[in-house]
């Protein structure tokens, strides 16, 4: 397994800029995760970092090599693909043997490989069915079998489980979550799923209009993210966003909301005029004494929570407290913000103000 370090990888598809300038390094053995909506440029860095199209600038190093302009076949990787790409004409023990029947390995190395590899994903009862017939989630596994049996530096998954019902796609998460601690590969993954990179991702690269938004561990961007729209896409429900006119300076432990002073984290970075106070809706609480108001919209019951949305003066706001709590519709009540969570950003730019608790995060400039 290796290291893969990106350096100023941009891709270029006449006019239209697909990647801008990324720069990020997968450590090896972890499993990484490029996320972001569709379009946003995350199955390009893919195929360069994988060889299936070559970058427009930039540097790709795998295991300390540069490799950037050398096709896939000379980068010593396994590409699994959302549509599992098998040979309809061969049965399972085929399929995952051809790497390495190519290769030309002889026919009891290829036969022992093939089994121990069936054994980790609890196909070997498989082996000699036509992939014609098998369900989506055996289907995956070998085209997991297939690209594992190589032995390769690294693995790249272009969203593996989209096909695969919700159900069985969280299933096949956790197994193939698992099945990266077994093996200790250098993974980097591709998915639209924010709750998919959160279950699995060591590293998380959140991308937007071809443009990493950040870069780092999981908690991290969950709790502080770095722009409004890393806010917006991660968690369900999103983040929530008040707008108001202010002056957030440096130094400043709050921030004054038509009136309402509201206190945040304190800020290392200045900002005067539109202004975005955002939460998550599990740092919203109930609490008639607090001066900022709500009128209730709507709740959703989820068991032993329930999400309750509110009207404010500043914009919609989302809670979750206890199921227990008994909110009837059309009523107002007080809502306390947690300041300790609490992110600042400036309205134009959608940028966050980094504060003592956040500024550790792992951002790219």
């Amino acid at each position: 397994m290796a290291q893969i370090r990106i350096e100023n990888l941009r891709k270029e598809f006449g006019s239209f800029t697909a990647v801008q300038s990324s720069t990020f390094t997968v450590e090896d053995g972890e499993f990484f995760m490029l996320l972001g909506p569709s379009g946003c440029g995350k199955t390009t860095t893919l195929r360069m970092m994988a060889g299936l199209e070559l970058p427009t600038s930039g540097q790709i190093y795998l295991g300390g090599e540069e490799v950037s302009q050398r096709p896939a076949s000379q980068r010593d990787i396994a590409f699994v693909f959302q549509m599992f790409a098998l040979y309809p004409h061969m049965n399972v023990r085929k399929n995952i043997a051809y790497p390495l029947v190519s290769q030309g390995l002889p026919r009891d190395q290829v036969r022992r490989k093939v089994g121990e590899v069936a054994e980790i994903l609890g196909i070997t009862g498989l082996l000699d069915r036509p992939v014609g017939g098998l369900s989506g989630g055996d289907r995956q596994r070998v085209a997991l079998g297939r690209a594992i049996v190589r032995e390769p530096k690294a693995f790249f998954m272009d969203e593996p489980m989209g096909a695969l019902d919700a159900e069985f796609r969280e299933h096949m998460a956790g197994e193939l979550r698992a099945l990266h601690d077994r093996m200790g590969a250098t993974t980097v993954y591709v998915t639209h799923d924010q709750l998919e990179a959160m279950q699995m991702g060591d590293k998380i690269v959140v991308m937007n209009h071809g443009v990493i938004e950040q870069f780092g561990v999981p908690q991290d961007i969950y709790n502080w993210p770095a722009t409004r729209f890393v806010g917006s896409f991660i968690g369900s429900p999103p983040m929530n966003f008040l707008e108001f006119e202010g002056v957030a300076e440096k130094g400043a432990v709050e921030v004054t909301m038509a009136g309402l002073a509201m206190p945040v984290p304190r800020i290392l970075e200045g900002a005067a005029g539109g202004l975005t106070l955002g939460v998550r809706p599990e740092h919203v609480s109930l609490d008639d004494a607090a001066a900022l108001r709500g009128k209730v919209l709507a709740a959703e019951y989820l068991g032993t929570t329930q999400i309750v949305t509110f009207e404010t003066a500043f914009g919609p706001v989302k809670a979750r407290v206890s199921s227990a709590q008994h909110i009837p519709p059309g009523g107002f009540t007080g809502l306390r913000l947690d300041p300790r969570n609490i992110t600042l950003f400036e309205r134009a730019n959608g940028r966050a103000l980094l504060s003592e608790a956040n500024q550790k995060v792992l951002r790219h400039g």
